[in-house]
């Protein structure tokens, strides 16, 4: 597929209704969906529908007075992407209280690219092994261990609870993969199938510093692409950091856009 095809599948199938499938509540207004989820508020949009100056202005005061007055969310997300119009989107965000967050490349490519065998060589510590985590008895202390080691990387309350990680692994929602040396979990990350559509999201892949440089995040892409590949998923999307972008170009999958989010807080 070209990147244009990559990029109007994403935009057609990955948005909107597709971000707002674990909502508890959704409300339109105009081309923007505001949702209410257990973590706080989200904005989503196919494209502004042609939004600009003083139009643009009142629907961003709108959906702060909504969050602000209409819930209880402590904060709301307005995820832009880089081919967005019109193009002072950002500004108008920032001048109506909206924080930036570090910009993302988002990644897309055909799963069956990724799911190729990666060889990992033994650590001093001892051999990497890569599994999915499966419900049971050993699911928390497996998600405890990956969170913990997740958080080491990226910092505090940029990942999910363990009990909501749990939830997802036990409805089938996400699966979740490790990959251990000994008894320590070195990377970890998620495979999310999005429902009725052709995508998957790989997201995570938080690597300790002192194991990396190794394969060991490419092999847990390729697993979780095999995974999705045998589930009939035909593309995988991420939206990743400049550390990871090589590793996933590499592999095939092609930069279409970045994302950034934009963050009110109560």
């Amino acid at each position: 597929m070209t990147t244009d095809a990559l990029l109007a599948a994403y935009d057609d199938q990955l948005r909107t209704d597709a971000e707002m499938a674990r909502a508890e509540d959704v409300q339109r207004a105009g081309p923007l969906l505001w949702g209410v989820f257990d973590h706080g508020g989200f904005v989503s949009y196919r494209d502004l529908g042609g939004l600009a100056g003083t139009a643009l202005d009142e629907a961003i005061e709108r959906t702060v007075a909504h969050f602000r007055d209409d819930t209880d969310v402590g904060s709301f997300e307005w995820k832009s992407r880089g081919h967005d119009e019109p193009a002072d989107l950002g500004e108008r965000l920032v001048a109506h209280g909206l924080v930036a967050e570090p910009a993302e490349t988002v990644m897309v490519g055909e799963a069956s690219l990724l799911a190729v065998d990666v060889p990992l060589a033994a650590t001093p510590e001892g051999p990497v092994v890569v599994r999915r985590i499966e419900p049971g008895p050993d699911a928390v202390p497996d998600l405890t261990r990956m969170l913990e080691a997740q958080e080491s990387v990226f910092g505090g309350g940029r990942g999910p609870s363990v009990a909501s990680a749990l939830r997802e692994l036990t409805s089938g929602a996400s699966e979740f993969w490790i990959a251990e040396v000994g008894d320590r979990v070195v990377c970890g990350g998620r495979l999310t199938p999005v429902e009725g559509t052709d995508f998957a999201g790989i997201w995570g892949g938080s690597t300790l510093p002192e194991f990396r440089g190794r394969g060991i995040y490419r092999a847990l892409v390729a697993a979780r692409a095999r995974s999705a590949v045998a589930r009939g998923i035909r593309l995988v999307h991420s939206d990743c950091t400049d550390m990871s972008r090589p590793i996933l170009e590499r592999s095939g999958l092609r930069a279409i856009t970045t994302t950034t989010p934009y963050v009110w807080t109560r």
